[in-house]
């Protein structure tokens, strides 16, 4: 059972996060939390270990409380998992999809090509991939693909456009819409798994040079 005092700590320090504006590896002190809340330090822990929960935040003796650091390794595995949670999404949601959801999903794809900002484009694929599956119907899929993507945080994200760049994504993009628009389900999974094995190589190859 949590406590209400805990509660507003592991929100903001969980959007903190997430968003990247506390890195990864980044000690997080009790003392100054407890502090900046006006709180002991009995729900500035409590707060830390439902972040632990998450993987968002690990424990090492003698060093307290930091934020959960993904090795280059882990990144590239969390997309492995992308690939095969996001295909099968995309392979029940094809047949369920309506004129309103590719009318909305070719809409954004327009608004997204006139974007200049990594930021952006980071927001707009995120939604752009979201819609893809929002059909499916399965919601437990979902959920397991928006786990993952908190677990990539906005921050690794935004790496992620910045490796990418906008014009490939945005042509293979365009590309898996076409095959839905042809209700042609096998061809939009091949395609989009195409499209983050080819996203995974290229964050490899940014990490590798040190980004």
């Amino acid at each position: 059972m949590t406590s209400n005092a805990a509660d507003p700590i592991y929100e903001d320090l969980r959007a903190l996060i997430l968003s990247g504006k506390v890195k990864s590896g980044s000690p997080l002190r009790q003392d100054e939390i407890a502090k900046r809340f006006g709180v002991s330090k009995i729900p500035v822990r409590e707060a830390l270990q439902r972040l632990e929960v998450e993987n968002l935040v690990t424990f090492e003796r003698n060093k307290g409380a930091t934020v959960r650091h993904y090795t280059v390794t882990e990144i590239l595995q969390l997309m492995d998992i992308r690939i095969a949670l996001e295909c099968r999404a995309l392979e029940l949601a094809v047949p369920h999809m309506i004129d309103a959801d590719l009318r909305e999903m070719r809409k954004l794809l327009s608004d997204y090509a006139q974007r200049t900002e990594a930021a952006e484009w980071s927001d707009m694929n995120a939604k752009f991939h979201h819609m893809l599956y929002e059909p499916c119907g399965n919601a437990q899929l979902l959920r397991m693909i928006n786990d993952l993507q908190e677990k990539l945080g906005q921050y690794l994200r935004l790496l992620v456009s910045e490796a990418t760049g906008l014009e490939r994504p945005m042509r293979e993009h365009d590309e898996i819409l076409d095959a839905c628009e042809n209700e042609d389900a096998a061809t939009a999974v091949h395609k989009l798994r195409d499209h983050i094995q080819t996203t995974q190589k290229e964050v490899a190859a940014f990490l590798r040079r040190g980004a």
